[in-house]
């Protein structure tokens, strides 16, 4: 990493504070929601594409799951996010497996990198959730070469990870102020073309996942391991607790089948060529 890069290593704009402390809860236990991802993850490496030459980023890499997925297969790739309990998480894991993979404490809406580091940048449902999604768009276009790759995984906004949503929001108290742009405006294909376009040649793709033993599974993966839900539960009195589990849990069992739950949870691969 280049001095100029080092300068900006760690800085986190002030208006993330507060979501950096709220991802950062869940720490090593937000790798289970990364678990209930991993085929899309897979879909997102594959269309990729990448070869042992590339440098390539795991933009928002939570606990560095896609990162380690690339660095086993013998990709050069670095892990950035804003949450540094996660990224602690992500180091460990990466330790144990024998991974090199640098780990970078830093703001997707203002990477710590030159322009043009790398030659593919990838990012598994992370920069959807930004607070400035203009901002992050065009940090992913900056610190990718001319020619290089992106691909991004996002939720779409008419899917059921949208209505699990629904019902998380229902619990929590209404935001002071303006809120932020709903993360879910990344799956729109228009919104995309309007973040994306004038840097990359996009194309788009359409896959679902996860999958789990039982409702009651998908509530012990999102309470323990997902930061939004268990900080909101601090926040909730027991009685609110009470009713956010038995709704959560039963939305989830409604997609029971014969083996477990399978929740068709829609997803848009977004590939991009560098302009």
């Amino acid at each position: 990493m280049s001095t100029a890069a080092e300068s900006r290593k760690g800085s986190i704009r002030p208006h993330n504070a507060g979501p950096s402390a709220v991802w950062s809860s869940a720490g090593a236990a937000y790798d289970e929601i990364s678990r209930g991802i991993l085929d899309a993850i897979e879909h997102a490496i594959n269309r990729l594409r990448p070869h042992k030459e590339m440098r390539i980023l795991d933009a928002a890499t939570g606990t560095g799951w896609t990162a380690r997925r690339l660095a086993e297969q013998g990709f050069h790739v670095t892990g950035l996010d804003f949450a540094p309990d996660m990224l602690d998480a992500a180091r460990e894991s990466a330790a144990a497996s024998g991974l090199q993979i640098p780990f970078i404490e830093g703001d997707a809406e203002a990477m710590p990198f030159d322009d043009g580091t790398f030659d593919a940048v990838i990012s598994t449902f992370g920069v959807m959730f930004t607070q400035r999604p203009e901002d992050a768009a065009a940090e992913l276009a900056r610190v990718c070469r001319p020619g290089g790759r992106l691909v991004l995984a996002v939720w779409t906004p008419d899917g059921n990870v949208f209505e699990m949503f629904r019902i998380i929001k229902g619990y929590m108290p209404a935001p002071e102020g303006a809120p932020p742009p709903s993360p879910f405006e990344w799956g729109r294909t228009e919104r995309l073309r309007e973040l994306l376009s004038d840097a990359f040649e996009l194309r788009f793709e359409e896959g679902t996942s996860y999958r789990e033993p039982d409702g009651a599974a998908a509530w012990r993966t999102f309470s323990e391991g997902y930061g939004p839900v268990r900080t909101l539960l601090g926040k909730l009195d027991a009685d609110q607790r009470s009713r956010f589990e038995a709704e959560f849990t039963a939305f989830h069992d409604g997609f029971a089948d014969e083996l477990g739950i399978t929740v068709p949870r829609q997803y848009r691969v977004v590939h991009g060529i560098r302009r």
